[in-house]
């Protein structure tokens, strides 16, 4: 089954939809392909029919493919799971190197190379790479999807800026492997990426996709402007050495707060709590990879991968 949004992105799809089915054709299979119609139709068609197929790939921003990791989840089918990636900034299929070219990302999607992935879920909503709260975090999902197909990457910067007036802090209780964290964060991101709007290595080290733990980055809110300031260039610069951040690595954590917080999840709207529990489902999820663009698919022979493709 090849489900396709057909507005990610700038429509590009569109342009290579026959080639795209040709190569799935010409791999042995008989393939459906589904336009989805609205928000979360891609996720009810894989949770429904995802029993019938023997491969899943999908096509769109990182918000369709994490509406199919959560179809999938809820399916509870072990099928795998393909992306062509078609979106503004495309955080997943940098971090799992899936090519930008959307034809070599069908070759690729046909491959019989797959690596076992960790799956997120924030108060039983799953996630690809990204759970946040705070500063900009509602950007991604407030920016029109016009703008994003006008300007691309830049339209988020555009929203961002009018958002720094408002920016909110947020006293915390964070709890997570016998420790506890309390005090006034700006943002907070429980990740298992190296890449979050389009910034890379905003994890200190180490990202390992299917370890069972997050990089959680929690960044404290600032004395002053001057500070403020000192601040977002760090982060522009993924520099997260500073006294504004902690940062550690855990399988699961709850985060608390007196009021309710709103979530993003992959760039979507998360929903919004007073108390987060944030789980890693360690290899969840089985992602067809190229074995040539992804070294850690070479070494995966142990991680609970199917013995038949």
């Amino acid at each position: 089954m090849f489900v396709y949004n057909q507005l990610a992105g700038k429509g590009q799809i569109v342009a290579y939809l026959c080639e795209i089915i040709d190569i799935f054709t010409k791999a042995g299979y008989l393939v459906t392909a589904y336009p989805t119609q609205c928000r979360q139709d891609g996720l009810e068609r894989i949770k429904n029919t995802a029993h019938r197929y023997d491969r899943i790939v999908v096509s769109g921003g990182d918000g369709t493919m994490s509406e199919s990791v959560n179809g999938l989840m809820q399916a509870k089918k072990q099928v795998p799971l393909a992306y062509i990636p078609a979106g503004t900034t495309n955080d997943f299929a940098t971090s799992l190197e899936i090519p930008r070219n959307m034809l070599e990302a069908a070759k690729c999607a046909v491959e019989d190379c797959l690596f076992s992935y960790d799956v997120g879920s924030l108060c039983g909503k799953y996630f690809c790479y990204v759970a946040a709260f705070g500063a900009f975090t509602e950007v991604s999902y407030q920016t029109s999807q016009s703008a994003k197909n006008v300007f691309g990457h830049t339209a988020y910067i555009f929203e961002a800026i009018k958002r720094i007036p408002k920016l909110e802090i947020y006293d915390l209780l964070v709890e997570h492997d016998g420790e506890t964290i309390r005090g006034e964060f700006l943002l907070g991101l429980i990740t298992n990426t190296i890449s979050v709007g389009g910034m890379k290595k905003l994890a200190k080290s180490g990202v390992v996709f299917d370890d069972g733990l997050f990089e959680v980055t929690l960044v404290k809110a600032p004395g002053n402007l001057l500070e403020l300031q000192s601040l977002v260039n760090k982060f522009l610069f993924t520099d997260i050495s500073s006294k504004y951040f902690v940062t550690f690595k855990t399988s699961q954590l709850k985060i608390s707060c007196d009021s309710e917080i709103s979530w993003t999840i992959d760039g979507e709207d998360g929903g919004s709590y007073k108390q987060a529990e944030i789980q890693n489902h360690k290899q969840a999820i089985h992602l067809v990879v190229c074995p040539e663009s992804f070294s850690v698919a070479e070494d995966q022979p142990e991680t609970g991968l199917p013995q038949e493709v």
